[in-house]
């Protein structure tokens, strides 16, 4: 039997609600294992699939592939070299904030500009940052998505997830137009 994605029945391929957002999202997000994922947890029971992902590797890998999204973090310490960026405290705190906030979009996916309305009037206002970083953000979040999931990741499903970052990219930069 393959991995439960959805709803604990064998995964299909062509089947667009498995590898839909709200669906691999649940599967995706980090959190912690109500017991651990030590020798007695799913990952020791030769369950692979139940491992969460590196998701909150996402920003650290922005940082690192795009070092000139660096400058909108100068307040974050030492991001001198790769090592430095993942070992950063302040990167994984708020790459689990960034995270956080994709999971309210999934949860609202009919009012993504009115989610992020006020992250957007944050983002352009005050931080400046530029909005072309929400869309490289967006990518490598695909990227990782697709590490993770490997075979279970097809075509249609990244479809899917580029559409849902490229949502989520436009209403971020919404107070910029």
């Amino acid at each position: 039997m393959g991995p439960p994605w959805c709803t604990g029945q064998p995964r299909r391929s062509s089947s667009s609600a498995a590898c839909g957002p709200r669906s691999m999202w649940r599967n995706a997000a980090p959190r912690p294992w109500p017991g651990g994922c030590g020798r007695s947890g799913p990952c020791a029971a030769g369950q692979p699939w139940l491992r969460r992902p590196h998701l909150p590797v996402s920003l650290p890998r922005l940082l690192i592939v795009y070092p000139w999204t660096q400058r909108f973090f100068s307040d974050f310490g030492n991001l001198s070299s790769p090592t430095a960026i993942v070992g950063n405290p302040k990167v994984r705190a708020h790459g689990k904030k960034v995270l956080t906030s994709f999971g309210e979009a999934i949860k609202n996916l009919d009012n993504l500009k009115g989610t992020y309305s006020k992250l957007s009037e944050l983002h352009c206002d005050k931080l400046h940052v530029d909005p072309e970083n929400f869309r490289l953000l967006g990518d490598i979040l695909v990227i990782v998505l697709a590490a993770h999931f490997t075979k279970d990741f097809t075509p249609a499903c990244q479809a899917t997830w580029q559409k849902l970052v490229g949502l989520v990219a436009h209403a971020l930069a919404r107070k910029y137009h």
